[in-house]
């Protein structure tokens, strides 16, 4: 049913303007589905240009980096482009009082200088093939979620089991359009991945938390990495012994940049939408959802800001903390308003209302899915009080109290125990203790006592009662009542607060260090905490939610039949997708117009001496003053910083390179405008812009800033205009 629906998509839009830029599709149907329009908007390149399996292409140059951003490889030594975000924790990793790589930066001078990295990897996409077919086999209608999904995995297991690869080479197989269609990546893993620049803070996250998720940006968001392989250039483990990998394609660097109008592509791994959702889920998340993690994200970051403002040595220790608990509490923020000011909700159920009156007035179509709207009505109003209450544990138990999530990662450890002995616990051990010293490494206690006083204030004030552990609420009792006393109690108690005591305990061996988990008091809190969450909340949360994607899939099936003239691309799911759009401003209030570029003298309009945010290098300034641009100014003799475009991306498209119609990289996607968060669930093509750092800043910086030419020297540079 759905490559039928797809075949019928496909005719309708042939020939079609090229004004819609929403969507995130897969660079395997290109030629079929989107060749045309991208080439209408622009492009000079085939669809073969970008995917091929015969010959080098540009999927070829993008990595998905750590599993959770974008790389592009941008020379033919393996040297990798990323943001300075997606960098951040292998930064601030190398990085100490005497050396502030994350203050002053990095620049390796040679590749014998260049950093590594354990546990970081980047993994290239050789091929992609549709396997709906076989994922399929003996999946029917008539059968339970639990049913489907049993087939589904055991088709699976036997998909990639007879899939041909390499040895070095993995496979995986995703779901699409909520599992009416599949499709498998062979995939090649590197994971001796090197450091090789970075420019400090004051440039990589120029604007920090204020300027996040805003336009107009001046922020140099890059890193660069190399990838290492085995002298057969075959992914290898870290050795001294390893070279620079040689890529079947890199990017060339264009230095003549885009102008408003010119096409855009964006490459890479977004990492999850939710584009066809009912009108209810969006109503839920915008309503109750939203602002819950909001609230609790509200507490935990006025308590890190201001300890961050005082102490230069906490600064560096929580600097990556707090900076993934601001992006999502300001994304959520900004989606929630852009869908309210767009009028998503009404827009959401007006197609909703015009999906029930076509299936109503179709026999065939009312008797397949004549009950989903109702069935969603009734699901979504079951689920609410669960969906709150949720979405304050999660944040609470699981995100922001960093004892509270050490204890849930220990209790892990107390279940392998107690399934396998010492035995289990002893081949895990040299993980433990890794994990363990780098938990401890940038741990303050008292500061995490602070955040733990401040968040469990929403957990006894609006959390649904009957999801209050009862002994939750006896401990805040026996401590007057008051949050503060509460977590001064339950960190004076606790052992595990104290690296000495659990590094004492590790060395002792799983026994003893079972036990000390076992007996403490932060562990008995938060597992009374949790147990009662999983037991009063999560449990009817997921059976409600299990049969809720049962009806998704439905409805995603019969979206595709009934609307036959709106074209279908499948929600990101950490896949590799291509994106394209051009360069665009917007207008996202009354009087207010944004331009598609920022240039330096913006930096030198936002500078403020010591600010955390705005500060600015003295050699930036020096280079400013006297004009000193290189090679990289614009046309207009300023140098460009940042520039946005109506490529839809979302979270996993950091890093992404922006790419011009000829194949070149032009830009660095990073984020998107505030207004246009909401695309992961609702796109609106007015406001939804992608954010990106001008290469030309890119190669300012490294060449002209940092005096690291060299790097530059090692890419093709071109002038495709």
């Amino acid at each position: 049913m759905l490559k039928k629906a797809l075949l019928i998509l496909l005719v309708a839009w042939v020939g079609t303007t090229s004004k819609a830029t929403e969507g995130m599709w897969l660079p395997l149907l290109l030629q079929q589905l989107n060749e045309a329009e991208m080439q209408k908007m622009g492009m000079k390149m085939t669809a073969e240009d970008i995917y091929s399996v015969n010959q080098g292409s540009l999927k070829d140059a993008i990595v998905h980096f750590g599993g959770f951003c974008t790389g592009e490889v941008i020379s033919d030594k393996g040297l990798v482009l990323t943001n300075h975000h997606c960098g951040y924790g292998q930064i601030q990793s190398h990085s100490s009082l005497e050396d502030n790589y994350l203050e002053d930066g990095f620049w390796a001078m040679s590749q014998d200088e260049e950093l590594p990295n354990p546990g970081l990897f980047v993994t290239f996409i050789v091929r992609i093939e549709d396997v709906t077919d076989q994922i399929l086999e003996n999946v029917t209608d008539d059968l339970t979620e639990k049913e489907r999904q049993g087939w589904v995995d055991k088709n699976r297991l036997k998909v990639i089991e007879d899939t041909k690869r390499e040895k070095y080479q993995d496979v995986i197989v995703k779901p699409f359009f909520e599992g009416n269609q599949y499709y498998l990546f062979v995939t090649e893993k590197y994971t001796d991945i090197r450091l090789v620049g970075a420019p400090p803070s004051s440039i990589g996250k120029f604007g920090a938390d204020t300027d996040n998720w805003v336009w107009p940006r001046h922020t140099g968001d890059f890193s660069l990495f190399r990838i290492y392989a085995g002298p057969d250039n075959k992914p290898a483990e870290y050795s001294e012994e390893n070279v620079p990998f040689k890529p079947r394609h890199h990017l060339p660097v264009s230095l003549d940049g885009v102008s408003a109008g010119d096409f855009t592509m964006v490459f890479g791994f977004p990492g999850r939408t939710e584009e066809y959702l009912p009108h209810n889920a969006i109503d839920q998340r915008v309503k109750l959802v939203n602002p819950a993690r909001i609230a609790v994200r509200d507490r935990s970051l006025s308590v890190l800001n201001e300890a961050m403002k005082m102490d230069a040595e906490i600064k560096i220790k929580y600097a990556s903390k707090q900076s993934r608990i601001a992006n999502a509490w300001k994304k959520w923020i900004g989606e929630s308003q852009g869908i309210l000011s767009t009028g998503g909700i009404e827009k959401t159920a007006a197609y909703d209302k015009e999906f029930a009156n076509r299936v109503a007035a179709n026999p065939e179509w009312k008797k397949k899915y004549g009950d989903i709207m109702g069935a969603f009505d009734k699901q979504y109003g079951e689920l609410e009080k669960y969906a709150a209450s949720r979405a304050y544990l999660s944040e609470i138990t699981g995100r922001n109290i960093e004892l509270f999530s050490f204890v849930n990662l220990m209790h892990g450890i107390v279940k392998v125990y107690n399934s396998s002995g010492v035995a289990g616990v002893e081949q895990r051990m040299d993980r433990i203790k890794r994990y363990v010293d780098r938990f401890y490494k940038d741990y303050v206690p008292k500061l995490d006592q602070k955040v733990c006083a401040e968040v469990m204030l929403l957990y006894y004030k609006d959390v649904y009662p009957g999801h209050r552990s009862p002994f939750a609420l006896e401990q805040l009792s026996n401590a007057k009542g008051a949050t503060e006393k509460l977590a001064e109690i339950i960190y004076a108690k606790s052992q595990l607060t104290n690296p000495e005591n659990v590094k004492k305990a590790l060395e002792a061996g799983p026994e003893v260090f079972v036990e000390l988990i076992k007996k403490d008091y932060a562990y008995y809190f938060v597992r009374n905490l949790t147990e009662h969450y999983e037991t009063e909340v999560l449990q009817p949360y997921n059976d409600i939610k299990e049969r809720l994607s049962s009806l998704q899939t439905r409805f995603m099936r019969a979206q595709m039949e009934v609307f036959s003239e709106k074209r279908f691309y499948p929600d990101a799911n950490g896949t590799m997708r291509v994106t394209y759009g051009k360069v665009a401003g917007y207008t996202p209030r009354d009087a207010v117009t944004y331009n598609t570029h920022t240039y330096l003298e913006g930096i030198m309009e936002k500078y403020e001496p010591g600010d955390y945010e705005f500060d600015v290098p003295e050699k930036l300034i020096s280079l400013y003053e006297q004009k000193d641009y290189g090679d990289y100014a614009d046309s207009n003799g300023k140098l460009p910083i940042c520039f946005i475009g109506s490529n839809h991306t979302t979270g996993g498209n950091s890093g992404s390179p922006a790419i011009d119609a000829h194949g070149n990289l032009v830009g660095l996607n990073f984020d998107r405008v505030w207004e246009g968060t909401m695309s992961d669930i609702y796109y609106d093509a007015t406001i939804c812009r992608n954010i990106m750092v001008d290469a030309r800043y890119i190669l300012f910086i490294i060449d002209k800033y940092a005096g690291a030419g060299h790097l530059v020297k090692e890419m093709k540079l071109v002038h495709p205009k």
